[in-house]
């Protein structure tokens, strides 16, 4: 039977567990995120990784297709020539009756300032104190902490989970997630014990057997370690972490040896990690990894990573925690 962990974060979001499923691009799609919401944790779409709003109003029919249980929509805004049209985006959310946006990226005034007033809770994701707190003032329902150790955008700061997550949790009032690093009952614990009321994971549900990704990827990250991720566009203020490979390690070495955008823009062109996960060569793009690629060692169906990270969650609670408390004197 799978425990029951009961925090502010499934009170106001209405899930069973405090545990969400990042909205990876490329990968956060109906069937991924119908499962993580029948496991009882919440599922995020990835609004972007459809090409137009429509298309994203379709994504939203087919999840509900296969669920009735909530699931949310990320919706990240990045800096980009042609910026997508957001506005759009958040219309074709709040029209398909959705009640969970997870947002991420730029200061998410404009995000809020439309989805509040629709009824539409907000979960922001960000990587450092301040921006948790800009946005906690803006009207953000939630937080979702990004420690160092996570895949994609790990900000500037370098701040590590262990550190930042308390600091997030005394500093806010409403609740904060943890995320980065984050791969089993033990980080949930953790993440718990440091003051957060959930955990956000990633990588852990890139690496399942829902995920719409090529097997040879997932089987990559089995084989990896914490060791196999690059930091690339540090020289240019915009850090991601990444799978180490010959493409991200070329991106380095270029900007290390004082090389601009324009040389590595071919490198790390979104189009070829898309490619990664289509057609299953981990060498051929950048792709996201996180350092919990050190924590995975198999491929699980989505109900059994949640029900296992759950209940050995529980389980440590219950049992291995209590045990290591001596009675004063002893």
């Amino acid at each position: 039977m799978t425990a029951v962990l009961r925090t502010r974060f499934t009170d106001l979001f209405g899930v069973d567990h405090p545990v969400v499923q990042g909205g990876m691009q490329w990968v956060a799609r109906a069937g991924l995120v119908a499962a993580v919401a029948e496991s009882g944790a919440l599922g995020m779409l990835s609004a972007l990784t459809q090409p137009t709003p429509e298309a994203l109003v379709k994504e939203i029919a087919r999840c509900r297709d296969l669920t009735d249980k909530p699931f949310g929509v990320n919706l990240t805004v990045l800096p980009a020539i042609s910026p997508p049209p957001y506005a759009e985006y958040r219309r074709a959310v709040i029209e398909s009756g959705i009640t969970v946006v997870e947002t991420a990226g730029a200061n998410p005034a404009e995000q809020i300032a439309d989805f509040k007033p629709a009824g539409v809770k907000v979960l922001h994701k960000c990587t450092s104190v301040r921006h948790a707190l800009k946005a906690q003032a803006l009207g953000a329902d939630a937080v979702s902490i990004d420690g160092f150790e996570c895949a994609g955008h790990p900000g500037e700061d370098d701040i590590p989970g262990l550190v930042l997550i308390p600091r997030a949790a005394e500093a806010l009032t409403v609740p904060v997630l943890a995320a980065g690093g984050i791969a089993d009952a033990r980080g949930l614990v953790a993440a718990l014990a440091l003051g957060a009321e959930g955990v956000t994971m990633g990588t852990r549900f890139l690496c399942t057997e829902e995920a719409p990704v090529h097997r040879n990827v997932k089987e990559h990250i089995v084989a990896s370690s914490e060791l196999d991720t690059e930091l690339i566009l540090r020289q240019l203020g915009n850090t991601s972490r990444v799978a180490s490979n010959a493409v991200s390690r070329e991106a380095v070495g270029k900007l290390a040896a004082g090389g601009r955008f324009e040389d590595v823009r071919h490198l790390v062109a979104g189009s070829r990690g898309r490619q990664v996960y289509e057609l299953g060569d981990p060498e051929s793009g950048i792709w996201s990894a996180g350092l919990a690629m050190g924590l995975i060692d198999d491929i699980p169906t989505v109900a059994e990573l949640v029900g296992r990270t759950v209940t050995g969650a529980g389980d440590l609670i219950r049992r291995r925690l209590p045990g290591l408390v001596a009675a004063q004197g002893a």
